[in-house]
């Protein structure tokens, strides 16, 4: 890849954008001009009110190796000026290090292969993942001997439950896509060459909704995360069936496609 080449690919089809981390020869890992170039292309696609889903994959053959170590160490110049704040990635006020920034659209990470700490980290601020056979999962933190700060000790928990989290970033191993699968970090995983096909047509089930249902369900999916109990929960959940407006969604227009597609499914 020459230096003129982007480092983010964008194509959008059919009200979905697909985006791709391009640094192949460097396994797509994340320069400080990766990691601008990803967070303006998905932070565009977040306003485009042409785009209702985004997938987020790498260029064969690692989906993200990390963070650039060539970079932070000095053994490569900065590959882009620092940026100020609220103008790129930086630790929100949760303490969170976004990756990506945080859009009311779904970002359904599609991954190709490896992807390992920073880039574990990418995967899990995905809203969910499909997995390539020939993805691979490790959070290598410890064996840096750094601390991570991009979520991975909360997201990853959080998907695969604490004491599966705590062994991951303990020792280092990697998962495979079948092993991330069983332990309910990725939702698919598919032949390599059925991934982006597979992972367009979950993006189409979603476009093919209502989209200021969908939104309104992201959102609140991100709510109950916070809840700190399971009545907190039921009760937030209670409000926003109580709250939304009746004719928010045409329910009449769409009640005849909704009963279809689930004649469809159920058959």
């Amino acid at each position: 890849m020459s230096e003129a080449e982007p480092l983010v690919l964008v194509e959008v089809e059919d009200r979905i954008a697909t985006i791709t981390l391009h640094r192949p020869q460097a396994r797509n890992a994340l320069s400080r001009a990766l990691t601008f170039a990803l967070w303006d292309a998905v932070a565009a696609a977040g306003e485009d009110p042409g785009i209702a889903v985004v997938i987020l994959t790498g260029a064969d053959p690692a989906f993200c190796a990390g963070v650039d170590l060539k970079e932070v160490s000095g053994e490569s110049p900065p590959s882009a000026a620092p940026r100020g704040p609220g103008e790129g990635p930086e630790r929100s006020a949760n303490g969170l290090y976004r990756f990506l920034p945080l859009i009311d659209k779904p970002i359904i990470g599609a991954v190709n292969g490896v992807a390992v700490t920073g880039g574990l980290e990418v995967a899990l601020q995905c809203t969910f993942l499909v997995a390539s056979e020939r993805a691979k999962f490790a959070d290598t933190h410890a064996r840096l001997g750094v601390m991570p700060g991009g979520g991975m000790t909360v997201l990853m928990a959080q998907s695969i439950g604490l004491r599966r989290a705590m062994e991951l970033s303990l020792t280092g191993n990697f998962l495979t896509a079948e092993e991330a699968l069983r332990a309910g970090l990725v939702n698919h995983v598919v032949p390599h060459e059925q991934l982006l096909p597979f992972t367009r047509q979950l993006a189409a089930d979603i476009v093919s909704n209502d989209e200021v249902g969908v939104r309104r369900l992201l959102a609140h999916y991100r709510q109950i995360a916070n809840a700190a109990t399971l009545e907190e929960a039921h009760l937030i959940e209670g409000f926003m069936a109580e709250s939304w407006r009746p004719g928010t969604s045409d329910v009449a227009a769409r009640r005849a496609e909704v009963e279809a597609r689930g004649r469809r499914l159920s058959s």
